[in-house]
């Protein structure tokens, strides 16, 4: 049999147990092993990964908890948990309108919403005094009831006054800004990737500290003044971000450039 102990490392300071169950979790969420199907044994899952019986039923016993499979004595280890049928995808040209279309499409949980003073961050990207009234407030995303974003949202407190609770639970914000008759122009975001914290891992569905996309954008009206300052998180595995890129240049210097 094929072991996979390459993909694992006792010197590191993760358990063993946990090593394995990330692995083969990596596995489910890339459909190497599809719904319906059965894992590897305990014994079987012990000698792929060069590990202890003990170590690889821990292992399977994670999975069961977190509802990626059902273990059934004299049946095996059942895979149960399906991924959404194609991940959200927006492209990168057109950004304002892809995310307007995204909030229309999509259903969303208000988690919190909220009037505070601006921190320094805040206050410096929504050109205002620190201190200053800004309205917070904080969603979850879903498609075909999965969870695959988390958003912390922050406008300056007379633009939030435009629209209630109840609106931001229903209607996009880009939708809600224009209605109150904000033309927006552009946006400015940095695209990264960050661990999910105590907050946002059990409202994405993720264990602590997995990856996430994660985008902060501010967006400007027409008079070039910031109306909106967003952090967004993303599952990986229910959300891509696209490009178009054209090869441009002479054949001594040629490079990649964002097609328009």
């Amino acid at each position: 049999m094929q072991q996979d102990t390459h993909l694992i490392d006792d010197r590191l300071p993760t358990p063993l147990y946990h090593q394995v169950y990330l692995v083969l979790r990596n596995k489910i969420l890339n459909d190497d092993y599809t719904r319906g199907s059965l894992l590897p044994g305990e014994q079987e899952t012990s000698d792929m990964f060069g590990v202890s019986r003990i170590t690889a039923k821990r292992a399977l016993n994670e999975l069961a908890r977190d509802g990626m499979v059902v273990r059934e004595r004299g049946r095996g280890t059942r895979v149960v948990y399906h991924s959404l049928a194609q991940p959200v995808e927006v492209n990168v040209e057109g950004v304002l309108e892809n995310l307007l279309a995204m909030g229309l499409e999509t259903e969303v949980k208000l988690l919190s919403f909220d009037y505070l003073p601006a921190n320094r961050e805040t206050a410096q990207l929504l050109d205002c005094n620190e201190g200053q009234s800004v309205q917070k407030a904080v969603r979850v995303r879903f498609l075909e009831d999965e969870p695959f974003s988390h958003l912390t949202t922050y406008v300056p407190s007379e633009v939030g006054d435009s629209y209630s609770r109840e609106d931001l639970a229903e209607k996009p914000l880009l939708a809600l800004l224009e209605r109150s008759g904000i033309k927006i122009s552009r946006a400015e975001q940095t695209i990264t990737a960050t661990l999910s914290d105590a907050e946002v891992s059990p409202a994405l569905g993720l264990e602590l500290g997995s990856p996430t996309l994660c985008i902060y954008r501010v967006v400007y009206d027409q008079n070039n003044r910031p109306v909106e300052y967003i952090k967004a998180l993303y599952r990986p595995d229910r959300y891509q971000y696209r490009m178009m890129l054209t090869r441009v240049g002479n054949e001594s210097d040629r490079s990649w450039s964002l097609t328009e």
